[in-house]
């Protein structure tokens, strides 16, 4: 099946999801560039510049998984619930132990928000490939998750 054939249209929760996922991305990329930019003295050249390389490619993970999701991508759905989670728990270090609360909820807010709306009904259905308005027998012609399970006799 061609990449063209597994993009549909997204719902409002996977755009809105996806629109919040580049704000941990843009944030990856920010940091690296710090990094790059001035790498300071208490650490070898070398490994501040690698670390600088793995923020960025971080980043430009998450970016192209928020660009995914708002392009409709379903592949984009579990990496973007992954780095939700991430970006939960970096918020919950910042709030807890790092003793930044100012900083640590707003990233525990933006994290919970990307995940409740990627479990939301309509991002579940999108993910298993149901359409709002077809039949379960197109469901099932079509191939998706859903109708499979239908042919199958499995509730959803």
């Amino acid at each position: 099946m061609a990449l063209a054939d597994k993009i549909s249209p997204a719902p409002r929760e996977v755009r809105v999801a996806g629109a919040l996922t580049v704000l941990p991305g843009i944030g990856l990329l920010v940091f690296g560039a710090l990094l790059f930019a001035s790498p300071g003295d208490s650490m070898p050249l070398t490994s501040v510049l690698a670390e600088g390389a793995f923020y960025v490619l971080f980043g430009l993970a998450v970016v192209g998984c928020a660009i995914g999701l708002l392009f409709g991508h379903t592949w984009a759905r579990s990496p973007g619930l992954v780095m939700a989670l991430i970006t939960a728990g970096v918020g919950w270090y910042m709030a807890g132990p790092s003793g930044r609360p100012a900083f640590g909820v707003p990233i525990i807010v933006l994290g919970v928000a990307i995940i409740v709306l990627l479990f939301r009904q309509p991002a579940r259905a999108w993910a298993l490939g149901q359409h709002e308005d077809e039949t379960e027998e197109e469901a099932a012609e079509r191939g998706g998750m859903a109708g499979r399970r239908r042919e199958r006799g499995e509730e959803d």
